[in-house]
């Protein structure tokens, strides 16, 4: 049952691939769909299968991310259920930052043995997927598989990014590549005939594990090696029963920012691959805020968080986030507005209009095209963005751009009339 189960969510590292998102915030705590951290989706999977004691392993920029747990995530003071932060400590058997994913709940396993559980489910906290852990457990103990990897069917381009299985036909593990370059043709594996219909035909790690208890502690208490994928997994392979949980449902890893905006611009689908209004919806904190409000607007695929007070003249494919403020005639395409943490006073505005500078939000008379707006962020009057990819990728001060993607950092100032293009 799950209630043998605890879960370990990974942080992960400084997330350099996600910058500047990430330059005052932790991986898990970004915000997604204008509404939600990425940290709401392992969280919420566990509690949809019936996992209710979790732990968050982090070190880095952990503030936000902290104070997003402890606000959101309440349980009976009659329950076991727990969702708590491990963030990196010095301790007398250990002085050093965590080395890798291994390492990170290698340092952890103090605060997991004071708890009865048998089994250990370690997830990322980057990544978008709706999955029935409950499911894998079962399959887990019918197998008496010691670990189960969950794994998903890849085409052959996506091959080098992941670390690549072969299974027997009892979906043992036989043999495992970490991110081949080339000549891994021979590692097709057997999938389903829609897989096959798509060609979709290597089974990819997930980065999605369930240890037996006792396994998982022998493994880690007998090594030092810093990291799952590259070193303890591989070896299992050779020395215990490592079984496949093979998922063909939709799952991204979102690592970078092209795969942030693409996963987050897909949620404005009419039917999007993450369901938003699934019955196994995402938790995440209960803020008492008003409904948006919008006047004029013409809207196309746009999805819109609580809060907001919108006169723009289009917006399309965009999603708008908690308290945005979007002025006159202005049309965003193709973007993700994150919103803000707090509401100006009609004081506030008023002395900014005065002195002609830009109010929190997007002002009036904009054209915001291919673009990431942060939190906080006070965009002027007839403002244009819209990169393309005709702008070099690099730092510019208060915005980014990567593959076209112009990213506005959190708290920026972009004065009246600025163009970017």
């Amino acid at each position: 049952m799950s209630s043998n189960v605890i879960a370990i969510v990974l942080g992960g590292g400084q997330g350099s691939r996600l910058s500047p998102l990430t330059a005052t915030r932790s991986k898990p705590a970004v915000p997604i769909a204008g509404k939600y951290r990425l940290v709401d989706i392992p969280i919420s999977n566990c509690l949809h299968s019936g996992i209710e004691r979790m732990y968050v392993l982090t070190q880095f920029n952990s503030a936000s991310l902290n104070k997003h747990i402890k606000n959101t995530y309440h349980f009976s003071s009659f329950s076991e259920a727990f969702v708590d932060i491990l963030a990196a400590e010095q301790t007398p058997s250990s002085v050093s930052w965590f080395q890798g994913t291994a390492d990170a709940v290698r340092q952890s396993l103090h605060h997991l043995i004071v708890h009865e559980f048998d089994y250990v489910l370690i997830l990322s906290g980057d990544q978008l997927y709706q999955m029935d852990f409950q499911d894998m457990i079962n399959k887990h103990i019918e197998q008496e598989a010691e670990i189960s990897i969950a794994t998903i069917p890849v085409h052959a381009n996506d091959v080098p990014g992941f670390g690549i299985l072969k299974t027997d036909e009892n979906s043992m593990i036989t043999s495992f590549i970490e991110k081949p370059k080339k000549d891994f043709e021979s590692w097709a594996a057997e999938v389903s005939e829609e897989m096959q219909a798509q060609g979709r035909v290597y089974l990819a790690s997930m980065g999605i594990y369930l240890f037996n208890r006792k396994l998982l502690f022998d493994l880690l208490q007998s090594n030092d090696h810093p990291d799952f994928g590259k070193e303890i997994i591989p070896q299992a392979i050779t020395e215990h029963r490592v079984a496949s949980y093979q998922y063909e449902g939709y799952w991204t890893d979102i690592g970078t920012i092209p795969s942030f905006f693409d996963a987050n611009l897909g949620l404005t689908d009419d039917i999007p691959q993450f369901n938003l209004f699934d019955k196994n919806h995402i938790f995440t904190r209960a803020r008492m805020l008003p409904p948006s409000k919008i006047s004029g607007t013409l809207m196309e695929k746009a999805i819109v968080a609580d809060g907001c007070i919108i006169n723009a003249k289009h917006i399309k494919r965009s999603i708008i986030g908690i308290r945005t403020r979007v002025g006159f005639d202005t049309t965003i395409e193709n973007c993700y507005v994150m919103g803000s943490d707090m509401y100006q006073t009609l004081e506030q505005i008023e002395d900014s209009r005065v002195n002609d500078r830009p109010i929190m939000g997007i002002g009036d008379r904009c054209c915001i095209k291919n673009a990431i707006i942060d939190k906080n962020c006070y965009i002027g009057n007839d403002v244009t963005i819209n990169c393309e990819a005709s702008k070099p990728d690099g730092d510019y001060g208060t915005y980014t751009i990567q593959d076209g993607i112009v990213v506005v950092k959190k708290l920026s100032v972009i004065p009246n009339g600025t163009v970017i293009q």
